[in-house]
């Protein structure tokens, strides 16, 4: 049973895992650092509330923290755009180049005297009957 319990954790597809969840807690937090230290009060200058998680509003003596959660969106929407630029666009791009094919062989030419497209190894056209040169 431990031979087993070794084997699994030591696969290939949990040490990524667990590799890949680390690397997005970090940057997790360094992109709400980011928002927090930097965003944030560049649109508070802008529009003049230095922080947003004391925005508040009252119903009937219940307190609605709507700061928090903008401060939580504007989070969100930077770890998007971060990863939707950083990876997702580059990973997209390397993808695409290594599917690229070559080209398949043509099997069809145009013919030099009526410009009909006809077989590759055809001796005559089939439309104006001209002589073909051999392929």
């Amino acid at each position: 049973m431990l031979k087993d319990f070794k084997t699994f954790l030591l696969r290939g597809n949990v040490v990524e895992l667990a590799v890949a969840i680390v690397i997005g807690v970090a940057f997790g937090a360094l992109v709400t650092a980011f928002v927090t230290d930097l965003i944030t009060p560049i649109i508070a200058a802008i529009i003049g509330q230095p922080d947003f998680s004391q925005l508040t509003f009252e119903i009937n003596g219940s307190v609605f923290k709507y700061g928090d959660f903008l401060n939580a969106l504007i989070s969100f929407i930077s770890i998007a755009a971060a990863v939707f630029f950083f990876v997702v666009k580059p990973v997209n791009a390397l993808m695409a180049r290594a599917r690229r094919q070559p080209p398949p062989d043509p099997t069809t030419k145009k013919c030099p005297e009526c410009l009909s497209e006809i077989p590759i190894d055809a001796k005559r056209c089939a439309f104006c009957t001209s002589e073909q040169a051999a392929a």
